[in-house]
């Protein structure tokens, strides 16, 4: 299989980059192609923004939907500065406005976005590695998120989805498997009783099963900070371990 970790990290001495490293020795041992995007060498930019535009709006807008959106509006009054309001008037010009959302749909993403969807697209399967901030990825992983599971690449929207109901997503990601590797602060029994919950909906529902990959397993390392040497050797055996097996039960995987 062609595994695409995407890590995210501030600092290569973490334990969380100890377990990447660890990861990555067990799918190497076990004949997988591997990549690491290291979300924090790349200076990946997380915030999602006016240039992101193109992938969040495509021709599958419902009529009514679009009405309420009051497309040529919308960009008028979101443009920087005074010339620019004139630039995109005179863009526009007699555009209907599903003129308007087909043109700003053909611009595609940018550079930065194509090159990770590319990525993406390339890999059987992914993982995701990094600790657990505010019961959720860490800003920089969550962007990635943002930016690059986009409308029409991730996800596609009926009319249903559009109008709000969320059962109108249409699924677009084939990957086999997703892996999530989350160190923590905290430990086992409180994940137990209330986070994993939570959790489970936020990032590995809604991020990653709802777009289309049916086999998503979450590894949590837990308490890292005041983990024993010996917990710590477990841990680092651990992640070896799910990368050395990391194609087990998963159909159609090798």
């Amino acid at each position: 299989m062609k595994i695409l970790t995407v890590y995210a990290h501030h600092n290569p001495r973490s334990f969380c980059h100890a377990l990447l490293e660890r990861f990555s020795a067990g799918l190497a041992d076990a004949g997988h192609v591997h990549e690491v995007v290291d979300l924090h060498a790349i200076g990946w930019n997380p915030v999602l923004s006016e240039r992101d535009g193109p992938d969040w709006i495509d021709d599958s807008i419902p009529d009514d939907v679009m009405q309420h959106m009051n497309v040529r509006h919308a960009l008028v009054s979101g443009a920087s500065n005074p010339l620019r309001r004139v630039l995109i008037k005179q863009w526009m010009g007699d555009k209907s406005d599903r003129e308007i959302v087909r043109a700003i749909h053909a611009e595609g993403p940018p550079t930065d976005v194509s090159v990770q969807q590319q990525k993406v697209l390339s890999a059987d399967a992914l993982a995701f590695i990094a600790p657990m901030y505010f019961v959720g990825f860490p800003a920089i992983l969550k962007g990635w998120i943002e930016r690059v599971f986009s409308l029409g690449f991730a996800f596609g929207m009926t009319q249903e989805a559009w109008r709000g109901d969320l059962r109108g997503r249409i699924p677009l990601l084939k990957h086999k498997k997703a892996l999530v590797m989350s160190t923590t602060i905290f430990d086992e029994r409180s994940y137990e009783a209330e986070l994993k919950p939570a959790i489970k909906v936020l990032i590995d529902d809604f991020a990653l099963r709802f777009p289309g990959i049916a086999h998503v397993e979450h590894a949590y390392f837990h308490a890292v900070n005041g983990a024993s040497p010996e917990t710590r050797a477990k841990y680092l055996a651990r992640a070896y371990a799910l990368g050395k097996d990391f194609a087990a039960g998963v159909p159609g995987a090798s």
